[in-house]
């Protein structure tokens, strides 16, 4: 079982060899089973080609607007929003064993999100129209939660959420985990056993987040020598307009 520290517990940009990846996250980087996240950049009229594989994917548009063209069907302009501060998402959803080509209608910048599968789902195109949003907390604990690909959305595994976290409150309170499954007398989940990654974009170049990583004695990490608790300290250059130094937090979740 692997050991975590603060070395390893985040992952930095600029850790790919491909020039059109900002940061990507592998099962073999995070010792997990699971997730594969990447978040990449295409300027006006380029393009990328990828298989799913064994893979069912999601593409989520930050910026700028896109097109997929794949055997199982063609989808255009694709995004609308200067930036994630600026407007509700688009996403699409595909299934595995699909070959696609993406292609920049302009500068854009996009998340990839992949799980194994071995069940087939029908592609879905996820405009802003379909997006369920939610307020959660509240006081410094209040964020908004725009719900891509929820729990219960036809797909295997893949769960994902963007977050918006006002200036000075804190996105997950109170802190928690989900390295074990928990449930009630009456079958209600209490925790669930998820691989997560946690992808954080800040408006004002002076702004910074923490985030809390830690086990319980319950967890398999700790009964195996290897206890977590460390504070994580995140900031990012990207100057993005806004009044206000919004927080939003990709949630990408594998279903195990």
């Amino acid at each position: 079982m692997r050991q975590y520290d603060l070395r390893n517990l985040v992952v930095h940009p600029g850790n790919s060899t491909d020039h059109d990846v900002v940061v990507e996250v592998t099962p073999e980087l995070a010792g997990w089973d699971y997730i594969s996240f990447q978040l990449r950049r295409l300027t006006a009229n380029r393009s990328w080609t990828f298989a799913t594989g064994d893979q069912e994917l999601a593409i989520v548009v930050l910026s700028g607007r896109l097109s997929v063209e794949s055997e199982r069907g063609e989808w255009s302009h694709i995004g609308m929003r200067d930036s994630v501060f600026s407007g509700l998402p688009y996403a699409l959803y595909l299934p595995r064993r699909t070959s696609f080509t993406v292609i920049a209608e302009t500068d854009c910048e996009y998340a990839v999100a992949q799980a194994p599968a071995d069940q087939d789902y029908q592609p879905r195109l996820v405009t802003p129209r379909d997006i369920e949003i939610e307020i959660r907390g509240g006081d410094q604990a209040t964020r908004q939660i725009n719900n891509i690909i929820p729990p219960g959305f036809p797909c295997q595994r893949l769960v994902v959420v963007e977050v918006y976290t006002p200036a000075g409150n804190w996105s997950s309170y109170p802190p928690h985990k989900h390295d074990v499954h928990k449930t009630d007398q009456n079958g209600k989940i209490l925790e669930a056993d998820l691989e997560e990654v946690y992808f954080y974009k800040l408006d004002r170049p002076e702004g910074f987040a923490f985030q809390r990583i830690y086990t319980a004695p319950e967890s398999p990490l700790h009964r195996a020598g290897f206890p977590i608790d460390a504070v994580l300290y995140a900031w990012v250059k990207d100057h993005y307009k806004s009044r206000d130094p919004r927080v939003p937090l990709y949630d990408v979740k594998s279903r195990i």
